[in-house]
């Protein structure tokens, strides 16, 4: 128990100081192995590789046609015009929620969070000096829209924090829909609520928007694709996915083939767009299997039967156990999908037996992990947190305090009302 504590402990703080989880996660993985009484290389070689093998063989293709569909969305303008589509629609009255819807679009039409960030913010950047706010709440109102609610909480939503608990619980995308919807309703309506009340102390303080010392292209929306046809890969992959039941897989490649069909003239390096958005996911899939690796070593001591029983011993629900365990490992990891996939590799089967013995059926324990999974991850060494303070370049003190509320604290609460509402009955 000592050794699985102390290799959390490590990842984390590791993994604060900015170094890479793939090669941090097998070390930590080995002081585990050691403290547990296994051989390092039978520990290395057996249980730390199938954890990681095991889950890029059922996740890679999911990880690169998402990357690659992605690319083309945003290489093509696409993207670009859809959110400005959005953002037009509702004006520079009401800028912050128009990012953030902006950023749900996106987001749940299949578009990864890390596109998204890079193809709002130009937007963002324009609607924010129209509008004269801060430029210091833009990094919130993009996690919100892109790192809360389409991530976790909406049923149907093409992101693999969504689609993770479907390989342990034989589960669909739409699984406990009220429990999400509800959850979706805490996020979006809380998110909207703090950013508008920073927005208002902000000018109330005389804190209004300043230009970038360095400036950056804007985009010229003269050569934007028309935004209705744009927006038909990502209904199609929404559609494909939920309505007809197709695999996730499958609708990612009718998105990426529409994708292209409709913006082939703007695609005149197809070639080299399909080879970044494919190069771009190996690190993804990476990074996220070196942290189920780990998963799998502290599974594979002996301490781990009494990190189980001390974890499912929580008591009440076990749905509670399962929110603390993902949030936990989510936030060492500072990774969604990682610190999720670990709790499952490890817990998974344990929850099974447990949705069989208590009633509460798996579609519950499905959202419930989806939703945890987006709580303690974006802690400060998280790493969307980190690109999207790059990207709009800002500090964790400027905006910091924003993306903990709208992608920590809020989202939290709202695992404890999906909990609440699992126990009356209501998924």
């Amino acid at each position: 128990m000592l050794g699985i504590i102390l290799g959390l402990a490590l990842l984390m703080f590791l993994a604060y100081r900015g170094m890479s989880i793939i090669w941090i996660a097998p070390i930590c993985a080995m002081l585990v192995a050691v403290t547990g009484g296994l051989g390092l290389l039978p520990a290395y070689t057996d249980a730390y590789m199938s954890g990681f093998v095991g889950f890029a063989k059922a996740w890679f293709p999911v990880f690169m046609l998402g990357a690659i569909f992605g690319k083309i969305m945003d290489e093509s303008g696409a993207a670009k015009s859809v959110a400005h589509a959005v953002i037009n629609v509702i004006g520079k009255k009401f800028a912050i929620m128009a990012v953030v819807l902006a950023c749900a679009v996106l987001t749940y039409g299949g578009i990864s969070l890390f596109v998204v960030v890079f193809a709002i913010y130009p937007l963002a950047l324009a609607l924010f000096r129209e509008a004269n706010i801060t430029r210091k709440l833009i990094p919130g109102a993009i996690a919100l829209g892109s790192f809360t609610f389409t991530m976790t909480a909406i049923p149907g939503s093409p992101q693999i924090q969504n689609l993770i608990p479907m390989q342990y619980f034989g589960t669909t995308p739409t699984a406990a829909p009220i429990m999400g919807v509800v959850g979706a309703i805490i996020m979006f309506g809380g998110g909207m609520l703090w950013l508008t009340y920073r927005e208002k102390k902000y000018n109330a303080a005389g804190v209004l928007y300043t230009e970038l010392e360095t400036k950056i292209a804007e985009v010229d929306l003269s050569t934007l694709p028309n935004p209705i046809i744009s927006a038909l890969p990502l209904v199609a992959v929404i559609t494909v996915l939920n309505v007809f039941g197709f695999h996730i897989i499958t609708s990612l490649l009718i998105g990426i083939v529409l994708a292209i069909i409709l913006n082939y003239k703007r695609l005149p390096k197809l070639v080299q767009t399909i080879n970044g958005g494919a190069s771009g996911s190996v690190l993804a899939i990476i990074n996220t299997s070196a942290a189920v690796g780990f998963g799998a070593v502290v599974r594979a001591v002996p301490g781990f039967t009494n990190l189980t029983e001390m974890v499912l011993g929580i008591k009440g629900n076990p749905l509670i156990s399962e929110a603390v365990a993902v949030n936990i490992l989510a936030g060492a990891t500072g990774s969604a999908s990682g610190g999720m996939g670990i709790a499952l590799e490890a817990l998974g089967a344990k929850y099974v037996e447990l949705s069989a013995s208590s009633g509460i059926p798996l579609e519950a324990f499905h959202r419930v992990a989806s939703l945890s999974s987006g709580g303690l991850d974006t802690l400060p060494h998280n790493g969307a947190v980190l690109t999207l303070l790059a990207v709009t370049m800002m500090t964790h003190k400027d905006s910091y305090k924003d993306i903990f509320m709208v992608g920590t604290l809020i989202p939290i609460v709202a695992v404890i009302v999906a909990i609440i509402l699992a126990s009356v009955g209501l998924y």
